[in-house]
């Protein structure tokens, strides 16, 4: 049987699928295959979207998950949460723009977005991944069983 632990790999593959298409996203438009770019980005959206859904899940029955890290490392961890969470709640209605405006083809608006929700939306995923390895494979959380 699956747990809603299971859900915590899943939204880091997510993170990091979503990462690996942006990166492809980016190369696309820069060597000007806007089809594959099109389709690139449109799938990070689509994975994007999967990993809000399974981490709002996750986080419903499984609650907070507290960082068991001690000494030096705890401060390393926050660094990298923190701005994570912020930027995280800022990308979504940068990313919505941004699609929303290369939809409606309005490409120069769609640029001036993208150049500020890429990296930040780059910044996000990759480090959705490290925030994952350090809370759930380098120190274990203590998490209580679900019923």
């Amino acid at each position: 049987m699956l747990s809603y632990y299971s859900l915590a790999p899943l939204n880091a593959i997510l993170n990091g699928t979503a990462g690996i298409l942006l990166l492809a996203g980016f190369y696309f438009i820069k060597t000007k295959r806007v089809r594959a770019h099109r389709a690139c980005m449109l799938a990070a959206f689509a994975v994007s979207i999967a990993f809000l859904i399974s981490y709002l899940v996750f986080h419903y029955h499984v609650g907070d998950v507290r960082f068991t890290g001690q000494g030096w490392i705890r401060p390393v961890y926050f660094s990298i949460l923190i701005p994570h969470v912020i930027l995280a709640a800022v990308i979504v209605p940068l990313a919505i723009a941004a699609l929303y405006f290369a939809l409606r083809g309005r490409f120069p608006s769609h640029r001036r977005v993208a150049r500020w929700a890429w990296p930040l939306w780059m910044f996000v995923s990759v480090t959705g991944v490290v925030i994952y390895l350090m809370l759930f494979q380098l120190y274990t959380p203590n998490l209580p069983p679900l019923h």
